[in-house]
């Protein structure tokens, strides 16, 4: 596999007509090696428009959604970022190199230390992995400028929007099954915004309450 034509084509294939059209963030998918992030077993999928299995029964989002929730975030420079889900790490490193410091939270041990050891073998030292049940967020380093959800909840939890500094922005996937859509939430003066982006299906982040089920 000629591995640079094959992220070109994810890039040009996938996520350009997904509406990513930022350059900061199409650049950065260029660069930052996702091949790196993904289990050597599944290493031929790394390109691919699919969700790449991961131990412990979980997985990395597509390319496309993860480019296309990069793109929401609207992440700067200067900001600290939070993120819930760490998977093998990717999106932690596409963060890590648009923000100042990134926080990302895993709740499971054996992605917590495959995360941190692909992020160190990437170089990138502005992103500490925490073993933690990001439910709650991380208050203890709250508040954050940008906290991203990389999976889906059936509702954000006002806990979360609460660790947002004024004008900080939230993105997520919200809804069930077979109804989801990301959404960006926006702390605002007038309170919180809530602002429906794109229909995304995605697994389901551990941790986080469902929506009660009526019974008869």
């Amino acid at each position: 596999m000629n591995i640079e034509q094959a992220r070109f084509n994810m890039i040009e294939q996938q996520i350009r007509p997904w509406d990513v059209l930022d350059q900061g963030v199409l650049g950065l998918l260029a660069v930052v090696r996702r091949e790196d992030f993904v289990p050597p077993a599944h290493r031929a999928l790394a390109f691919m428009d699919i969700e790449v299995p991961l131990p412990e029964g979980e997985n990395m989002l597509a390319p496309r959604v993860e480019a296309r929730l990069l793109q929401e975030l609207q992440v700067q420079r200067h900001e600290r970022v939070l993120e819930i889900g760490a998977g093998s790490g990717f999106m932690a490193a596409l963060l890590g190199h648009r923000a100042q410091s990134v926080v990302t939270l895993e709740i499971k041990e054996t992605l917590a230390r495959l995360a941190t050891e692909n992020l160190r073998r990437a170089g990138v030292g502005n992103v500490p992995v925490v073993n933690a049940d990001g439910a709650h967020g991380y208050a203890a380093e709250a508040p954050f400028d940008a906290i991203l959800l990389s999976g889906s909840v059936a509702k954000v939890p006002s806990e979360l929007l609460a660790q947002l500094k004024p004008g900080g922005r939230l993105v997520a996937i919200e809804g069930d099954d077979p109804i989801m859509s990301a959404v960006r939430y926006t702390q605002g003066a007038g309170g919180v915004m809530r602002t429906p982006l794109v229909e995304i299906n995605a697994k389901r982040l551990v941790g986080f309450p469902e929506t009660p089920r009526f019974q008869f």
